[in-house]
């Protein structure tokens, strides 16, 4: 039986309203410093546009993971961890890259908690797959 994948649902609404934050913090300061396409030079803008693109680039992958881990398998507390480890990660990046396109530690952080949500939700999901043949 397959149920409602929750978890993952939750985190995909905290992400979804994590992306309109960082899309309207580029509207405004589009707005402010009055260019129309790339960063016009300013660095607070290309900071911007970098961490809601960042988000935008590994977000979506890491979620889909999740909601079929969570929809395969009964460990939800596992799940949850992972959900808010992904969060976290994302929060995480978008302020590191929201103050510096260097290498901070929110943006290593972030990058670094993606990639293990990422790579244990996929074995996760392997591992249901290789039972199920």
């Amino acid at each position: 039986m397959t149920s409602f994948p929750s978890i993952s649902a939750t985190v995909a609404a905290l992400i979804g309203l994590l992306a309109v934050l960082l899309a309207v913090r580029v509207i405004v300061l589009r707005g402010r410093f009055k260019v129309n396409a790339g960063d016009g030079g300013h660095a607070e803008l290309g900071q911007a546009i970098r961490a809601h693109a960042n988000l935008v680039e590994h977000a979506p992958l890491a979620l889909i993971l999740l909601a079929f881990a969570e929809a395969s398998v009964a460990w939800r507390w596992l799940i949850l961890i992972l959900g808010v480890l992904l969060l976290v990660a994302r929060l995480a990046s978008a302020w590191g890259l929201s103050h510096s396109l260097d290498g901070s530690t929110g943006r290593q952080a972030g990058a670094g908690m993606t990639i293990l949500v990422t790579v244990v939700a996929s074995l996760l999901v392997l591992y249901r797959a290789v039972l199920m043949m």
